[in-house]
């Protein structure tokens, strides 16, 4: 083969391989943001041994044994509510016996494949908790967005943000606890979200823009009777407050912050969601890099919103060390440097986002506790 010939072949197939690259790390970057409600990556499925007069049998795993109260979800519209492991009945090296607490959609059959899910409810604060509310409207820069507002006499509300792979349904496992504090609730339905606008190429950016739908909200909250916002988000959600803390026009009428397994470094968030939906290790850097190429989403704002100079309000952090989307450590450290203003509630064993799922007395009463003052 002639010397120009052999460099044209040779570099043929190196842009041919740049191209494969390429499009690998887009593949890897859009499965890792893709908009979707559901289960979140990594949870496993469980199968269905067995159900009784309130108890159920569930494959053994890690998953199965997890402390507390959870939502199981199926395929077909299966939802149930299950509690704690049960100790005084019997159980198999290969199963795991939990409290069944309810049947709410579908059928619970023998050999179902499940997956748990922190959302104990569905439907609306009305059916799901019997609570009075009105289904309002926000508008957001993409369209209208849904939401409910739950009303009560104080005049401080708090505005609640779901995280990834949930719906504004996940915000009614604390809404009977706000009722109780008398504080007003707008649970948000943002960009990406059943009945709200779909996000630009149909990606989510874990905060970057979904932060301007909850500045809406805080807009809409203060020209319909608030005096001051609390933000409480879980997850991405969480992002989105901290981004709304630092860069909303409006952000003298927030009183506190609520971050709950909060997505604080987006760089590690994403590997770990592409991670968690298979892709290969070796794409996990083009992931990287093809995300940021198409969402313009560089980390960078993230960073500062939750830098601990940049924050001004008092911060009340729900996180533990099973979290593997959304590593504890930048709260540990976060609430380190600023204990002046942050306050970190360590939940062991509990996986991204259901910090109150594994112990929802002992959550609700430390929220309790830091909206006193602010309320």
């Amino acid at each position: 083969m002639r010397p120009a010939t052999a460099t044209a072949a040779a570099v043929t197939t190196l842009v041919g391989a740049g191209a494969a690259a390429v499009a690998a790390g887009r593949y890897a970057g859009g499965a890792a943001l893709k908009a979707t409600v559901g289960p979140l990556p990594g949870e496993p499925r469980l199968t269905v041994h067995a159900t009784a007069a309130g108890q159920i049998t569930l494959t053994r795993d890690l998953a199965s044994l997890r402390p507390g109260a959870y939502g199981l979800a199926g395929p077909g519209g299966v939802h149930a509510v299950v509690g704690p492991v049960l100790e005084d009945v019997e159980h198999s090296a290969d199963t795991a016996v939990r409290r069944l607490e309810r049947v709410t959609g579908g059928a619970l059959d023998t050999g179902a494949r499940v997956r748990f899910t922190p959302a104990l409810h569905t439907g609306d604060p009305g059916s799901a908790l019997g609570l009075d509310h009105r289904d309002v409207e926000i508008p957001g820069e993409l369209g209208p967005l849904p939401a409910w507002l739950v009303p009560a006499l104080r005049s401080t509300w708090v505005i609640a943000v779901h995280g990834l792979g949930s719906t504004r349904e996940q915000t009614m496992n604390l809404m009977p606890c706000w009722q109780r504090m008398r504080l007003p609730v707008l649970a948000l339905a943002y960009r990406g979200d059943p009945g709200a606008p779909r996000p630009p190429g149909g990606l989510g950016h874990l905060g970057d823009s979904e932060w301007r739908d909850l500045d809406a909200a805080i807009r809409y909250a203060m020209t319909s009777g608030a005096d001051r916002v609390v933000l409480h988000g879980w997850s991405t959600g969480a992002a989105m407050a901290l981004h709304a803390a630092d860069r909303s026009e409006l952000r003298e009428f927030i009183s506190g912050l609520v971050l709950d397994s909060p997505v604080l470094d987006w760089e590690t968030t994403l590997r770990a969601l592409a991670g968690a939906r298979r892709v290969p290790s070796a794409l996990l850097p083009l992931a990287v890099r093809a995300a940021k190429g198409s969402t313009g989403v560089h980390g960078d704002r993230l960073a500062e919103a939750a830098a601990p100079d940049g924050l001004s309000v008092p911060t009340l952090l729900f996180h533990g060390p099973a979290d593997r989307l959304a590593p504890w450590s930048f709260s540990r450290d976060l609430a380190a440097r600023r204990p002046d203003l942050v306050t970190l509630h360590t939940v062991p064993d509990a996986p991204h986002s259901a910090m109150w799922n594994a112990d929802p007395a002992r959550y609700e009463e430390t929220l309790r506790r830091f909206l006193v003052p602010l309320v």
